[in-house]
Order: C-alpha cells, then sequence, then structure tokens
C-alpha cells in the first residue's frame, strides 16, 4: 500500500522542465485547476513559468482519485475553466463527470492550451527556502534537483497529504489494501471478493455504492453518519450545451457572486418565516432537484440558528430513513438523533447509497464506540473482539485536510522555521494566499481561503487573478520582494474566527475545523463568508500592499 507522494517521484529526463538547473520567474507547485490557471494566466503575462506536478499528467486530484465510483460533487458547467478556448469545443456526458471524463477534459485543455511543454511530471517537491540575498526561492526534489524562482506558488489544493491512520498490524494483512487516494491505475478486482471500506467520507460513499452490487460481501465502517443528499446526476446532451455557450460567461461571472460559488446562494427568507407546509414544499424542492442546493441554497439561518438547523435535518432524516428497509442499518446510517448540526460537515452526493444497504451482502459495522483495534493476516479486528476476514480493504480515511499539503512539502522560513513547526498548534496565513516568513510565496484552495465552502474553479480563479496581480504589481514596482507582517497575519486569522464564530462551524470537529486526524488543531481553516465578500476584502488589501513588508531591489 502506498502512502506517500515520495513513492511516485520519477525523473522523466534531464531537458528543460527536467533540467537541473531551472531558474524562472515563477514555480508552480501542483497541475489540478489552481495550477493550470496560474500558468496560463501568468504565462499570458510575459512570465516564465514551471510546473511541478507529483502525478502523471494534468487534473489535479482527477489523476489520484480513481478508486471506482470516483465523480466530482460539483455540477458542470460551473465546475470547469471560464476561457473560451477551452469550453467551446468541449461537451460532458453528464452535470457530474466520473474522474475519467475529468481527466480527459484536462487532456482537452492541455491540448487546447499547450501546457505540457512548461511541467515536469512526477516531480515531488520535498524542501524549499527562500533566500533574501538573492530575492529567490531554492526549491529541491526528491529526486535531487534544485531549483529557482523569484515566486513560488503552491497550488497542492486542499487534499494531497492522504490521512492513514496507525492501524495496528496493517502491515500483516495478506490481502489487497489501498488508500482511496492511491488507488492503483490498473485497477483491483472487486467481483465476488470480501470488500470493506473504512470510512464514510466522499470516497468512502462513492466506492460503497460503486461496489456493492459486485462484492460477495461488502462491510462498511462508519464512525460517522454521512449526511449525504442526492446528486440529481442526468445526461447531457451536446445540442443543449452548444445552445447554452453564448451565455457561459454571464453563468461565469455570477457564480463569483453567489457564496459558494455555485449558480445559486443561501435562500432569501429564515426558516421560521415559513410555516410547517411551506417549509416542507421549500425542502422538498431543493432536495428533488439534487446537488448541493439544500446545503447552499437552503434558508438563510440554517447553518447560523441551531433549531433552524434540526428542522432541516429532520427532513433529511425521513427522507433517507424511508429508504433503509432494516431498522439497526436504518439507526446507524441515519439516526433520529441528530449525529451534529448538518451541514457543518461537507455534505456528501450519493446516487444509491442508502439503498445498497438493502442488499443481503452489504452491512454497515458502527466503529463509534467499538473501534478497529488491529489489523490481522486475513482481516480486521474490533475491540469487543469480533473479527471480520476480507478480500480487499479499502482505506478511505480521508486527509491531513487544507493544510497538509502545505506542511508535507519541506517548506522553511526566512526566519529557519518550517511551517509543519509554525502551524502545529495553528494555521496563520494572510488573505489566505499568502504566509508571514514566507516572501513571494503564494497558494491557492488551500488555508483560510473559501476552500472547502465552496466550487474549487470559482474560488481559484478568484485567488489566481490576485496572485497574478499581486506578482505583476511587484514586478512593475521593481520589488525584490513581498512579505505579508506576523499582526496582518493575526488580524486575518481573527476574522476567519470571527465569521466562524458567527455560525455552527465550531460546534463539530470536521474539515472545516482542522480534520480529524489524531493531535491536529481544532480550528476553522476556511473563509466562511462567502466568494464575493473574500473577492473585496483580498483586493482592498493589494491596493496599497496593506499589511505587507515591501522590500526593494
Amino acid at each position: 500500500m502506498h502512502s506517500d507522494l515520495k513513492e511516485y517521484s520519477r525523473r522523466r529526463g534531464t531537458e528543460y522542465p527536467y533540467n537541473d538547473d531551472l531558474d524562472v520567474d515563477v514555480l508552480i507547485v501542483g497541475a489540478g485547476f489552481g495550477g493550470v490557471f496560474c500558468l496560463k494566466t501568468l504565462r499570458e503575462a510575459g512570465f516564465r513559468c514551471t510546473i511541478y506536478e507529483a502525478g502523471t499528467s494534468f487534473g489535479g486530484t482527477w489523476r489520484w482519485n480513481r478508486y471506482p465510483g470516483a465523480r466530482v460533487d460539483s455540477e458542470v458547467p460551473e465546475y470547469q475553466f471560464s476561457w473560451p478556448e477551452t469550453y467551446k469545443d468541449w461537451n460532458w456526458s453528464t452535470n457530474y463527470p466520473n474522474y475519467e471524463e475529468l481527466r480527459a477534459y484536462f487532456d482537452h485543455v492541455d491540448g487546447v492550451l499547450d501546457l505540457s511543454k512548461d511541467c515536469s511530471f512526477e516531480t515531488v517537491v520535498v524542501g524549499a527556502q527562500f533566500h533574501t540575498d538573492e530575492g529567490k526561492w531554492h526549491v529541491q526534489t526528491e529526486d535531487g534537483r534544485l531549483a529557482k524562482s523569484k515566486f513560488l506558488i503552491v497550488a497542492a489544493g486542499f487534499a494531497s497529504k492522504r490521512y492513514i491512520p496507525d492501524f495496528e498490524g496493517i502491515e500483516k494483512f495478506k490481502g489487497v489494501i489501498h488508500h482511496s487516494s492511491f488507488w492503483p491505475e490498473e485497477g483491483v478486482e472487486l467481483k465476488n471478493k470480501r470488500v470493506a471500506v473504512i470510512g464514510t467520507g466522499a470516497s468512502g460513499v462513492q466506492i460503497a455504492q460503486e461496489v456493492a452490487p459486485v462484492a460477495k460481501t461488502l462491510h462498511v465502517f462508519q464512525r460517522t453518519p454521512n449526511l449525504a443528499v442526492p446528486m440529481g446526476k442526468r445526461k447531457l446532451t451536446p445540442q443543449d450545451q452548444n445552445f447554452e455557450k453564448d451565455c457561459y460567461y454571464r453563468l461565469y461571472e455570477l457564480r463569483e457572486k453567489c457564496f459558494g460559488g455555485f449558480l445559486y446562494g443561501m435562500y432569501e427568507r429564515n426558516t421560521f418565516d415559513d410555516n410547517e407546509e411551506e417549509r416542507e414544499a421549500f425542502y422538498q424542492k431543493l432536495w428533488d432537484h439534487g446537488g448541493f442546493r439544500f446545503w447552499l441554497g437552503n434558508y438563510k439561518d440554517m447553518l447560523i440558528d441551531s433549531k433552524a438547523n434540526q428542522e432541516a435535518y429532520n427532513f433529511w432524516a425521513r427522507n433517507v430513513r424511508n429508504r433503509i428497509g432494516d431498522a439497526r442499518k436504518r439507526d446507524i446510517l441515519a439516526p433520529l438523533k441528530m449525529p451534529h448540526y448538518f451541514g457543518v460537515k461537507r455534505p456528501c452526493l450519493e446516487q444509491s447509497y442508502y439503498e445498497c444497504f438493502n442488499r443481503p451482502n452489504v452491512d454497515v459495522v458502527d466503529i463509534k464506540d467499538n473501534a478497529i483495534v488491529r489489523f490481522t493476516e486475513t482481516g480486521i479486528e474490533l475491540q469487543n473482539g469480533e473479527h471480520y476476514e476480507f478480500d480487499v480493504i479499502c482505506v478511505a480515511t480521508g486527509f491531513d485536510i487544507t493544510t497538509g499539503g502545505m506542511t508535507n512539502m519541506g517548506l522553511r522560513s526566512i526566519h529557519n522555521t518550517t511551517l509543519q513547526d509554525e502551524w502545529r498548534k495553528a494555521a496563520y496565513t494572510y488573505l489566505g494566499t499568502t504566509v508571514s516568513g514566507y516572501p513571494n510565496m503564494f497558494h491557492l484552495y488551500g488555508p483560510h481561503g473559501p476552500t472547502l465552502l465552496s466550487n474549487g474553479p470559482s474560488t481559484v480563479e478568484v485567488q489566481g487573478r490576485w496572485i497574478l496581480s499581486a506578482i505583476t504589481k511587484a514586478t512593475r514596482q521593481n520589488l525584490k520582494y513581498i512579505n505579508p507582517t506576523p499582526e496582518a497575519s493575526a488580524q486575518w486569522k481573527k476574522r476567519i474566527n470571527e465569521l466562524s464564530d458567527a455560525t455552527l462551524f465550531p460546534t463539530t470537529r470536521s474539515t472545516y475545523m482542522g480534520g480529524s486526524m489524531p493531535g491536529k488543531a481544532f480550528e476553522q481553516v476556511n473563509f466562511a463568508g462567502g466568494i464575493p465578500a473574500y473577492a473585496r476584502e483580498i483586493r482592498e488589501c493589494l491596493d496599497e500592499w496593506r499589511g505587507f513588508e515591501c522590500v526593494g531591489v
């Protein structure tokens, strides 16, 4: 079982962009939406840019998440680049594409924009530090290269550091075992196999509903119920998409004006402005449409007021419980008592997740108070002594969420401290795009941006344009480097907490509040004020370099 990106390091050659003496204006780490957006926009602005990408091609998470059933949870066309040259000749087969179609999309974007010439694949960054005397970043790779750049952009995203619990005896298991995000490219034979899925996040849900019809047996090990909502997947025709493309530019303007970067926002009314009958009808409308509307298109007080949230949960529980025949499974998967406020953990989108537990070969194992204590040669043993035997185990335990991609990269400050140590107690950024002590370094779709409360491409384009403006401005003003101040970072942290504390998010340990890794800080790592407010606030700070130390050449 692979557990670290370093295991995927392979040098493809010695010519650019795989050369030993790379020296560019901008080095970008990551070739998903964020990295591709920055490469195109900065390259067009005249900067010499190169991407270092650990995967084998473009796509970011869609090169790694190739497990059975892997599919995006944001609809297209919201979930794509806003560039006409990339969408004019591209059509999707469904509003929620799977990983294979998303890979094909990135291949298409690569072909249209000629991206590969500036990307070094299978390249894993293991160290980086800014040299103030030289005014450049020195970046080291696992295969021994040293690259230099004036600016460094970390576009690793929120889910690049996998989390595998320290299970006792995991190395003893003699069957097939993989983390969901390190699933082998060639796939795994699951038909008529005894399969376990550990975890009920997005990947666990998608694997379970995909594997249930073909496995001999499937056991889903659940610590916390997933309050998933219907996906609403449907087919798309080329005719319908081509008819709408003349209006796409308006859609891409609109998505940045909506809280989560989708084409809708929270409803203008409060929950109890409507009577019971009106609420039921409104909830049903959101539910029937599918997608995240029941989460980010609901009553505007749903994520703020506990009683309002309970109403939404009651509706969710009634609808889901009606789909589960077995009373024991029903109470584990969709308990009458709310396990946490609805929506304070990002809901997953499902297609047949709850129905799959009606199959005689599928069961759910509640490990909240009966934890996995060890792996054996043949399976998994629980705290109470129960033992389950398996042929294949899917470890769907998620990631060192949001901050892990940056802390696992060997980043070292100008004060000779590591980001990993600095963020051990709490993460500090300025504007969700920069970090004090790391001059000329930018990040996007990571800590303290809208990130997990948003549609990825929407946030990436807002932050990417800001990064382009910052780099352009610093270059035109002949600055050696810009460095956010500790005071400005403390104020931004305060702003992040103020927005979060006005909601129900701090009531639960979740991906929004630092993730579930043992020992990780319990803190809000997302900007909870929505994309429009975020875009306005970061732009205001850039106008006069507010919060930055600016050092001239």
